[in-house]
């Protein structure tokens, strides 16, 4: 599989950028921000985290980055300032932000560690430096169905699942490059939601819109082997009477302090 592709907006937010939302509203409330502050989202997306802190925060300042033009085109944030731009070399001065915080970006990062220092620079002394990913180890239901199903159509899928993939995406590998960054108090928490699927179609739909490792597998089968991983995904699934599928999405936050 080829470099994973992020630059439609509409085909993430039916992926995975409608859970996430859901993911920063209690990762916001954990952090329990004072009003009034300066605020980085860094790698932000869809505006999943972006759009949290703006209605709640109640911010002085608010910036977005993220190095997807097509991700920063679809942000619906109010009137944040938005700029395209690596999260492992932030075009900002040292010790400008009272928080910054990421969503769902830390492990697609090619220098995670790069990375953690670079959002650690940008905090002021005393700054709060957060972050959540997807617990793909034990919390993504919806991604473990996907790969059990592929894999038993195709042996080579099994090492393409983000759970053998993404290492970094555990309490105890987040609290490791929080501490090498000189971050201190540092805490983490899993955070738990329901991504109930109305019915199949909601399910496998954005399975085809070629954002993200999984979709990105999706698109290099051919259409024989399409059909046949939906109709194994559809037949393994836990489907309700009313067609409904009901599983859990898990995500793993940490925050520390400059």
């Amino acid at each position: 599989m080829g470099q994973t592709v992020w630059e439609s907006g509409a085909a993430y937010e039916a992926y995975v950028g409608r859970w996430s939302r859901r993911v920063a509203e209690i990762f916001v409330s954990w952090l329990d921000p004072a009003p009034g502050l300066r605020w980085l989202d860094a790698g932000c997306g869809t505006g999943a985290l972006t759009a949290r802190i703006h209605a709640t925060a109640a911010p002085r300042e608010l910036i977005g980055v993220d190095r997807s033009t097509g991700f920063l085109a679809s942000v619906r944030a109010g009137h944040t300032p938005l700029c395209a731009a690596d999260a492992t070399a932030l075009p900002f001065t040292g010790g400008h932000f009272d928080a910054v915080v990421s969503g769902l970006m830390l492990n697609f990062v090619t220098h995670p560690e790069a990375a953690v220092r670079e959002l650690a620079r940008v905090s002021a002394p005393g700054g709060t430096v957060a972050t959540y990913v997807w617990d793909y180890s034990h919390g993504m239901e919806m991604m473990a169905h996907f790969w059990t199903a592929a894999a038993d159509l195709d042996p080579a899928a099994t090492a393409l699942a983000e759970s053998l993939r993404f290492d970094l995406c555990r309490d105890d590998a987040l609290t490791a490059l929080w501490t090498s960054a000189g971050l201190r108090d540092v805490t983490t928490r899993r955070i738990e939601i329901p991504t109930v699927f109305t019915d199949f179609d909601d399910y496998w739909q954005p399975f085809l819109g070629g954002q993200g490792p999984a979709p990105g597998y999706v698109a290099t089968l051919t259409a024989p082997h399409r059909t046949a991983l939906r109709e194994r995904l559809r037949a393994g699934l836990p489907t309700a009477s009313d067609g409904s599928i009901t599983l859990t999405a898990a995500a793993w936050s940490i925050r520390g302090t400059t």
